[in-house]
């Protein structure tokens, strides 16, 4: 099977997508997996579909670099909004639907502005913070972010007893002061290290926000660029109208054989 594709990238993050709105794909784990793959296949931190869905402008299927359909991918759910966009799909704001539900998202000089779930609980542990953006975080403090071993760390923490059926994120977060955050993050499904992950710089900024309460806004610095997370803080553990903002980007485009079985 011939397939055209196209490769975005928000922040670093970066991404498969193929246009499905006529539902002629379908993709098996094994062939999801060998499309992501950095040397055999096209590459990236994870695949996206862009199908239609009645009562929206699409519907975002997205799935990690392992093959699996996953949770929501923040920076993905960018990055779906830009290539819409580009496939003629034009609208003042945008609103689509994804695993997690439904997620408005428009354009603002040049970022794509996402908006997250709400996010109702922070658990909060003696040296770290769990949470749900769509996805679920573990978010550790440090002082040094740069310095760590992120792999490392990250995948000893996301196979502990505790989390390793089902996983999770788990973000590394400095502060730098005045609303501003450096995050690095290892990534279930990729099981790695990826240059950055919106869901992931959404509940660091969330745990992060000193304001009080009403809007604030975290700006925040990934190894793949900067983000901003804007949202109205309700408690100490309760945010609404979360908005992920950032820029998506176009990188290349073209056509491969996908294998039957594969």
């Amino acid at each position: 099977m011939q397939q055209e594709f196209f490769k975005y990238q928000g922040t670093g993050n970066d991404f498969v997508i193929m246009d499905n709105r006529e539902g002629k794909i379908s993709l098996t784990t094994e062939q999801v997996k060998h499309l992501c793959d950095r040397k055999f296949g096209i590459g990236g931190d994870g695949l996206m579909l862009l199908n239609t869905k009645e009562g929206y402008d699409f519907e975002m299927k997205y799935y990690n670099a392992d093959g699996n359909e996953s949770s929501m991918c923040g920076n993905g759910g960018r990055c779906l909004t830009q290539f819409a966009f580009d496939r003629s799909i034009v609208k003042d704001k945008y609103k689509f639907i994804a695993i997690d539900g439904d997620h408005e998202a428009y354009f603002n000089s040049g970022w794509v502005h996402l908006k997250m779930k709400d996010v109702k609980s922070v658990i909060s542990h003696d040296d770290y913070y769990i949470l749900n953006t769509g996805s679920p975080h573990y978010i550790k403090p440090t002082t040094d972010v740069m310095a760590l071993n992120v792999f490392e760390e990250g995948r000893n923490i996301r196979y502990s007893d505790e989390f390793k059926k089902k996983g999770i994120n788990v973000n590394f977060v400095e502060s730098e002061g005045d609303n501003k955050i450096k995050v690095r993050t290892y990534e279930r499904g990729v099981e790695n290290e990826t240059l950055s992950c919106g869901t992931g710089v959404t509940a660091s900024a969330l745990v992060f926000s000193q304001e009080g309460l009403g809007f604030n806004r975290i700006d925040v610095t990934t190894l793949g660029g900067e983000l901003a997370v804007e949202f109205d803080k309700r408690s100490e553990t309760s945010f609404e109208n979360i908005w992920l903002c950032g820029p998506a980007t176009f990188v290349f485009k073209g056509s491969i054989h996908i294998l039957s079985g594969s």
